[in-house]
């Protein structure tokens, strides 16, 4: 780094100016030790990623103890230009080390004088007309000083080493392997992305917040919510224009990795989803990008094209789900009381669609108490109770008919549970089978986080046990494909009790 002790001064030349060498050499200095100055205290030391060949080091052909470096361009930390302007072949000399060990390939400047010239006439008037800038490149087994060099490629060398090759997994590099995660980069003002590359990748980040917004809030997919912020960090950064050659590739291979993690979840916990034929293109498109970081321009080409494929698929998945709200309060859907009473004393099995008073009503959810399986993909939990059992329990309706069914009874606290696959801005009906023995009691109930209406069960049935109570939740409250339903007793030792609850939507 340039002395910044003394004063800068530049020559200033006038009439009658006689210079010398020294006054020459000392504007030449002036300029050199600036440029250093601003290299230091406005750049980061280190490779400059995809300027001719990125600096990168790899195996030979041959398979031997050469390595080979490409062409490129650096800066270390003094703010000296590192320039190779062409491939450079360099053998690791094995003996020169006390194997096993770690040796780095390093990149350092060097200058020397060049052109000499001396004059026949009078031989005091000679030296070299000019400083040649270069670099030295060597294999050191230490760590490297970042001011005087900068680390191309690190190697654990093990005993009896024959080659050196590229790493399989160039996250986890084994010995005899070049690493190259230590490389640093420097450090440069904006971007170099192309403005139609900038665009369209600010479109494709733009369709995924969507997605993984979707996915996270509405599905409950928590994996899909730390894509989702890696998302919206690369948005971020994208607007502050600092994407470009030097970190576009470790962010995206960051995002890929976090979506081959959500895809094992989803595979695991929501099975229903993951035997679509959209999400296997999805994960197709994802696993089939190959992270070995041998970057160039097609490699981000076939990334951008896999990550489009794989977020539409996503989006046609979700596109009746993922369509603008609407503002305006929806009109009363206006179903009368006497489908409501139908509904309560009906021991048929609950259809597909249920059809009333010339009104049709779809199922979309159905919640099994008791079934494992059910009880978790809707997370149906109860919490704060005093008390709680489960029972099967064999009643009859009002018509005489005998039906089985296993529910859950509790006492104070509260239950609750996920609404899965409903239309946004629809009233939504859930019809809950209630043993009416214990009926005569009110809860108040939450969607989403919002108070609801009551839910209020009048009454009770000491011969004929078995109702289907339904419960509606307003238009204005379903925001979402997936609603939270919270249900809390207002008298803390009241017994209630829900067996097999079944979700519809008028259609």
């Amino acid at each position: 780094m340039p002395d910044v002790s003394k004063t800068f001064k530049r020559l200033n030349f006038f009439r009658g100016f006689l210079t010398t060498e020294e006054d020459w050499n000392e504007g030449e200095l002036y300029h050199v030790q600036k440029r250093m100055l601003h290299n230091t205290v406005l750049h980061a030391p280190g490779v400059v990623p995809h300027y001719l060949g990125g600096l990168r080091v790899g195996q030979r052909g041959r398979g031997d103890m050469n390595v080979e470096v490409a062409a490129g361009y650096a800066m270390d930390g003094s703010g000296r230009d590192l320039f190779l302007p062409e491939p450079v072949i360099k053998t690791i000399t094995v003996t020169d080390f006390r194997l096993p060990q770690t040796v780095h390939v390093v990149l350092s400047f060097k200058e020397e004088p060049a052109d000499f010239v001396s004059y026949k006439e009078n031989l005091q008037f000679k030296g070299h007309k000019r400083i040649a800038e270069g670099v030295r490149l060597d294999v050191i087994g230490r760590e490297p000083d970042i001011a005087q060099e900068v680390e191309l490629a690190r190697i654990l060398l093990d005993k009896g080493v024959k080659q050196v090759k590229d790493a399989l997994d160039p996250f986890s590099p084994r010995p005899n392997e070049i690493d190259l995660r230590f490389v640093p980069v420097a450090g440069v003002a904006g971007s170099f992305l192309k403005p139609q590359t900038r665009a369209e990748l600010a479109e494709l980040l733009a369709a995924k917040q969507a997605v993984y917004s979707h996915m996270a809030h509405a599905l409950k997919v928590s994996t899909a919510l730390d894509v989702l912020h890696a998302v919206i960090t690369f948005q971020m950064l994208l607007v502050s224009n600092y994407v470009d050659f030097r970190n576009i590739f470790q962010l995206l291979t960051q995002m890929i990795m976090l979506q081959r993690g959500m895809i094992g979840d989803v595979e695991r916990d929501f099975q229903d989803l993951s035997v679509t034929k959209e999400f296997g293109t999805y994960k197709w498109n994802v696993e089939s990008v190959k992270l070995d970081q041998r970057y160039s321009l097609q490699f981000l080409t076939d990334v951008l094209t896999t990550q489009r494929n794989a977020t539409e698929a996503l989006r046609s998945l979700f596109a009746q789900y993922m369509r603008p709200r609407v503002a305006v309060k929806a009109e009363p859907e206006g179903v009368s009381e006497v489908i409501w009473e139908k509904i309560k004393v009906r021991s048929e099995e609950f259809t597909e669609v249920l059809s009333y008073e010339g009104r049709d009503f779809k199922r979309v959810d159905v919640l099994d108490i008791f079934d494992e399986a059910s009880e978790k993909k809707h997370k149906f939990a109860i919490a704060e109770d005093r008390d709680r059992y489960r029972s099967r329990q064999k009643l009859k309706f009002p018509d005489g008919v005998v039906v089985e069914d296993v529910g859950v009874h509790f006492e104070g606290g509260y239950c609750q549970f996920d609404v899965m696959n409903v239309e946004p801005n629809r009233d939504v009906v859930v019809i809950a089978r209630i043993d009416y023995v214990r009926g005569d009691y009110e809860c108040e109930v939450t969607v989403n986080g919002k108070k609801a209406p009551n839910l209020v069960a009048p009454g009770n049935d000491m011969r004929f046990r078995w109702r289907n109570w339904p419960y509606v939740i307003p238009a204005d409250l379903v925001s979402e494909p997936v609603l939270r339903l919270q249900i809390k007793p207002i008298k803390l030792d009241r017994d209630i009790n829900f067996f097999t609850v079944w979700i519809y939507q008028p259609m």
